[in-house]
């Protein structure tokens, strides 16, 4: 039988619709998108699509520790971006949190992201 268990830390932006920042089950934690809310303040953090992928990546990073996972775990990441024009941009600070780890990733282009940010990013991992 599986067991699940809601992941939840106020160190990344609570969800903002019915579902659980993260879900941990048989091994593995499956990371909700995450985007580039400031925890601290519940806002969008204003700035370039390199500014809200850092945040985003931060926000992510919170989520794995309070599961006691880590970046350095994931397996698979998916990345939505709002211009695959900033591609670069967003490469750039993703290459920063994973420099240990390349885990296999989808990026794509989409019309809109929640909240209107400029990009989106959800995680499996593996649990410590």
């Amino acid at each position: 039988m599986t067991t699940l268990q809601v992941i939840s830390t106020d160190k990344a932006p609570q969800a903002v619709g019915p579902y659980s920042q993260a879900i941990s089950a048989n091994g593995f934690i499956f990371v909700s998108g995450q985007i580039a809310i400031d925890p601290a303040n519940g806002q969008i953090v204003d700035g370039n699509t390199a500014d809200q992928t850092r945040q985003v990546l931060k926000n992510l990073k919170a989520v794995l520790e309070s599961s006691n996972s880590s970046m350095d775990k994931v397996v698979k990441a998916t990345v939505f971006i709002k211009d695959m024009n900033q591609f670069q941009a967003m490469n750039e600070v993703y290459a920063e949190f994973f420099a240990n780890n390349k885990p296999a990733r989808a990026c794509v282009e989409v019309s809109r992201l929640p909240k209107d940010v400029l990009v989106e990013i959800d995680a499996i991992a593996l649990h410590s």
